[in-house]
């Protein structure tokens, strides 16, 4: 079986565990080679709450590392978090392990202020 088929596989796995509402969404993050992206989604209604990328203009400016990009980005999605008033979530690593830039993503959240 391929990494990809695995991994769709360890994503579905948890979806069917880890679900969002509109009071605590899920915070979903997708890792590709060269950026990190996270959203907030309310599954109940199947709407982003918000969302956050290192590909934003001010984390791009910061010439840093990609582990220091994923954790700009956690930072930034708290902070639009708490401009909506979300202080929990639930966490979906994506089918990624918790390790490197997803934990980084993490760490960045919690520092700006998200519980999970």
């Amino acid at each position: 079986m391929s990494k990809l088929l695995q991994r769709q596989k360890i994503r579905y796995r948890i979806r069917k565990k880890v679900t969002g509402t509109a009071t605590k969404p899920r915070l979903s993050v997708f890792r590709s080679n060269a950026d990190i992206y996270c959203q907030l989604i309310d599954d109940v209604n199947g709407v982003t709450l918000a969302a956050s990328s290192s590909r934003e203009a001010d984390i791009v400016a910061q010439k840093v590392a990609k582990i220091d990009k994923a954790k700009l980005a956690g930072q930034s999605v708290a902070k639009k978090a708490a401009a909506l008033s979300i202080t929990t979530c639930v966490f979906d690593r994506g089918g990624n392990l918790y390790h490197g830039r997803i934990k980084a993503v993490a760490d960045g959240a919690r520092e700006g202020g998200l519980q999970f």
